[in-house]
């Protein structure tokens, strides 16, 4: 939701309590539901649309700028939901809400680029495009053509239907045949070059599994391989030290000398003998636990001389680490490496498999997702022709009631399944909007058979049907003008924003040709429709800003010269709230305030309720 416009140097506009300011500035707080501005013909009402199209990312001119100013400056503050796509976008531009708000600010120097701001932060102005995308549509002559190209058509037809889930399945079954496709092609298109790929891995394969490596092995061949090459050393130094400990162990008896075990075995019975207990007594149990120690070691060394290697193995290890030490290099440098290169060459090798065989397989596969693709695409299909047909009638009668008896709209969905490309990344129908803008005239595709004001009430019946789908505090009738007291004189803060959408919906030149009962009418619809969305219309008739929660008056009036623009002209922004809102009404209704008028504004207001 628009929370708050501002507005400086930007043609001829600036706020009423500045007018001698010399910065040209405007500042308008919007509230939810519907905000009305209006203001005399030429009065600078397009400013703010124009504001409006900066922040959402529009082509800036720099002949918009206030004369005598350096640069023109918008900037909109839009309340967003935790979530929200519009949420996600600015996270994904590195400037994320912040408590809740997005400030989108657009600055156009007189001379050099434009600026585009997120949060205060520079993006590119695509960023501020993609935000405007989810969070404004502007319905104006020139920004509502948008919904005539056959994209923007599919989308809102597919949106109203809300049959995501036949959506999703269809994009999932589409996913899967293109991948198919790039697989194929790739076989066929690059057949020689997947064979000679394909020669390679089946040959270093056959040559790793052919030797047969074991995680490890290496370094356990060459452990043993230094242990053979060694043993006379090993056998004579391992010999000498179990001599030293323990004399028995190494072949020795009593009278040939004593190793370590028997000394320490006789000094433990030389303090044992003593019995005294005590230090003694101490001492002779850690000589004892050394003697043990000892005698574990000797056992491990013993056990060394009896682990000998056969010599004659040595050669038959040298070769093996060689045929290792060969994979190392071309596939290394550990043995799980080649490995687990060999199981990823494995995989790619079938994926290479450019046979025949293999051609054909992947061809009946490919048959398999078309069909599931197809019958994916008819669900679609089928899902679109029940939303096009309740979407047209739905169109077709709000159009009714905006003054547009006979006027209809017809959603045509055509499929293109049994022909050639018939499908594509969107399903395979072919959809048009086909509007008839009165009895007798031809059906004609959007943009091209109706008028601006046509077309503006063409679009709020749209989005009336969307918004009924919607569900979220669907328009119906009941309730009342929330904004509005029992005189219509209200302050206009207007019903809370419980239920709404969060998008801002802003209508221009959607009252052209409209009057009388159909003008009533038109502002009651757009009341519907600010009750699960905020809207904000450009407007000149009484008719339909009496039904707003909010209104805005846009005046000119000569100042200086050479003040603000050609001649002097300023154009000044300004909330009218109670008295000063049933004056503006007057001033629409007969262009006086006479007491007759404003009692028939203070009526119009009181009438102006759902």
């Amino acid at each position: 939701m628009l929370e708050e416009l501002e507005i400086r140097n930007l043609g001829p506009i600036h706020h009423a309590v500045l007018d001698f300011a010399p910065i040209r500035h405007a500042l308008l707080d919007f509230a939810p539901g519907m905000t009305a501005i209006t203001g005399e013909t030429g009065a600078g009402k397009s400013m703010l649309l124009n504001a409006i199209r900066l922040i959402s990312g529009a082509s800036a001119d720099a002949g918009r700028i206030s004369a005598g100013a350096d640069e023109t400056r918008a900037q909109g503050i839009f309340a967003v939901l935790d979530g929200s796509k519009a949420a996600s976008i600015a996270d994904e531009a590195g400037s994320g809400p912040q408590d809740g708000e997005l400030f989108l600010t657009r600055c156009v120097p007189a001379k050099g680029r434009s600026r585009a701001m997120l949060n205060g932060h520079s993006v590119p102005r695509g960023v501020l495009t993609e935000l405007a995308g989810e969070l404004v549509t502007i319905h104006g002559q020139a920004d509502q053509l948008r919904i005539a190209s056959p994209t923007r058509q599919r989308e809102f037809l597919d949106a109203y239907a809300g049959d995501s889930a036949t959506l999703e399945a269809y994009r999932t079954a589409w996913r899967e045949l293109k991948a198919m496709d790039e697989k194929l092609a790739k076989l066929q298109g690059q057949e020689a070059e997947a064979r000679q790929r394909a020669d390679y891995l089946k040959d270093a394969i056959a040559r790793i599994d052919r030797v047969a490596p074991g995680s490890g092995e290496d370094e356990e061949l060459k452990a043993k391989r230094d242990r053979i090459e060694n043993a006379a050393a090993i056998a004579q130094g391992v010999g000498g030290a179990v001599a030293a400990l323990d004399s028995a162990q190494a072949g020795y008896d009593d009278d040939g000398g004593s190793g370590v075990s028997q000394l320490l075995d006789r000094a433990v019975q030389s303090l044992r003998g003593i019995r005294m207990g005590g230090v003694f007594e101490e001492s002779a149990d850690r000589l004892e636990s050394i003697g043990d120690e000892i005698a574990d070691v000797v056992l491990s060394l013993t056990r060394q001389i009896d682990e000998s290697e056969d010599g004659a193995d040595l050669d038959a290890i040298n070769e093996r680490i060689h045929d290792l030490d060969e994979l190392l290099r071309r596939w290394g440098p550990t043995l799980d490496d080649v490995l687990a290169w060999r199981e990823q060459a494995g995989m790619e090798l079938e994926d290479l498999d450019a046979s025949p065989e293999k051609i054909d397989e992947l061809r009946k596969r490919r048959a398999a997702l078309l069909a599931t693709a197809v019958k994916a695409a008819e669900a679609l299909h089928g899902a679109r022709v029940r939303a096009a047909k309740a979407l047209g009638r739905k169109v077709s009668a709000e159009l009714e009631d905006l003054a547009m008896a006979g006027a209809g709209l017809e959603v045509r969905v055509v499929s293109r399944l049994g022909g050639p490309d018939a499908l594509d990344a969107h399903g395979g129908d072919d959809i048009a909007f086909l509007f008839t803008p009165f009895p007798g005239s031809p059906q004609l595709p959007m943009g091209k058979s109706a008028s601006g004001g046509e077309l503006s009430r063409l679009m709020l019946a749209l989005e009336l049907a969307a918004a009924e789908r919607r569900g979220t505090d669907a328009p119906q009738e009941g309730g009342g003008n929330e904004a509005s007291g029992e005189d219509g004189t209200g302050d206009g803060t207007g019903a809370s924003g419980d239920g709404r959408s969060g998008m801002t919906f802003i209508f221009d030149e959607v009252d052209a040709g409209v009057g009388g009962k159909a003008a009533v009418e038109l502002g009651k619809r757009l009341a519907m429709l600010a009750r699960s969305a905020q809207v904000i219309v450009v407007t000149h008739l009484a008719q339909v800003a009496s039904w707003a929660d909010a209104q805005f008056v846009v005046s000119k009036a000569a100042g200086n010269a050479g003040e603000s623009g050609p001649a002097g002209v300023s154009t000044s922004v300004s909330r009218a709230d109670g008295d000063d809102r049933v004056r503006e009404i007057a001033r629409m209704l007969s262009g006086s305030e006479s007491e007759t008028s404003l009692d028939h504004a203070r009526e119009l207001l009181a009438e102006s309720k759902l």
